[in-house]
């Protein structure tokens, strides 16, 4: 997408009111802020708001769609969905993962994605080494001891596990896997990790075999994408291999890991504890898990901040805004 459209671009608003209105289509719940202050270049569809079911909606009205917004939590784009929709060309994602968009038929179509890019990296790592220091120095659980008033009847709560000292194996060493294992480094634990290829400006040891890092580790962190490769690549022997004290902290997807096994190896002693953001079937949570003190939750709010969320509408309407001046996307992931 090189800019060689200079003499295209409008210089003040007056031109911009006569273009035609570009479509773009809305997921449920979709970005109230793009409609407030797009309105006078976009004109927004909304699917999910409509009477018409999906199928008939998008063969009836969306023959002219052009972009679409879409978020993780929202309907999945598939090639279903896309055959539909001839005249797309670019989709932007509210998410850093792209496991509910069919990057394959993208592709082959001709339509550019762009995802949040690096804005959540940080908060998602944050969340991570917080997930970790709260299952070793069991913080949730003692929290919940206190407001229970056992203290003062059953006097100190167990001992945590020391952080230093601890080896983590990262699983995924992109932004976020590298934001992890930066603050993790100033904890004074060691890092490991496995990635699709190994990282030619890096430090840590590489396992090309997941299986491996988990032997050598004491924590696993999962950093990585969900795709056909991933799904459940945490799976019961890795589960073994990491051992009766491991813990894994998840903030990726849920089905990265295999969820099952997790329950029973954790209701059965077999790995330490676990500290979850995501979940196979989300906002399913195995109740098992609801009374485990080893287990800290959380619901998918590893990228909840307030400086994320700005960050994510800017880079999101600035995506639209370079497609639509012919100009690179920001954070673009496909391309053909």
């Amino acid at each position: 997408m090189a800019d060689h459209h200079h003499h295209h671009h409008c210089s003040n608003n007056q031109q911009l009111q006569n273009l035609p209105k570009i479509i773009v289509l809305l997921p449920p719940g979709g970005f109230k802020f793009l409609e407030s202050e797009y309105s006078h270049k976009f004109h927004f569809l909304k699917a999910w708001e409509s009477q018409l079911s999906m199928d008939q909606f998008l063969s009836t009205r969306a023959s002219s769609v052009q972009a679409m917004l879409s978020s993780a939590n929202g309907p999945l784009i598939t090639a279903q969905i896309l055959q539909m929709l001839p005249s797309l060309r670019v989709i932007v994602t509210t998410s850093a993962g792209l496991d509910h968009v069919d990057l394959l038929e993208c592709r082959r179509r001709g339509i550019a994605v762009a995802n949040a890019g690096n804005v959540f990296s940080e908060d998602v790592a944050d969340m991570a080494v917080g997930l970790l220091i709260d299952v070793l120095r069991k913080m949730s659980a003692a929290d919940r001891y206190v407001r229970c008033g056992i203290w003062a009847r059953n006097g100190d709560y167990h001992l945590g596990s020391k952080l230093r000292g601890k080896r983590v194996g990262i699983v995924g060493l992109g932004s976020i896997g590298l934001e992890v294992a930066k603050r993790l480094e100033a904890f004074g634990c060691s890092i490991l990790y496995n990635s699709r290829k190994e990282k030619p400006n890096v430090s840590y040891p590489f396992y090309s075999n997941i299986h491996e890092l988990a032997a050598n580790s004491d924590v696993l962190v999962i950093c990585c994408a969900l795709n056909e490769q991933t799904h459940h690549i945490v799976n019961r022997e890795v589960m073994l291999a990491l051992g009766k004290e491991g813990v894994i902290v998840n903030v990726a997807r849920g089905a990265i890991v295999d969820e099952k096994e997790m329950v029973k190896c954790l209701l059965h002693g077999e790995i330490g504890g676990a500290g979850l953001d995501v979940y196979e079937h989300e906002p399913h949570v195995p109740k098992e898990l609801l009374t485990m003190d080893n287990v800290v939750l959380s619901p998918h709010g590893a990228v909840s901040t307030l400086g994320s969320v700005m960050a994510l509408r800017e880079l999101v309407a600035a995506n639209f805004e370079a497609f639509f001046s012919n100009r690179p996307l920001l954070s673009l992931v496909v391309n053909d």
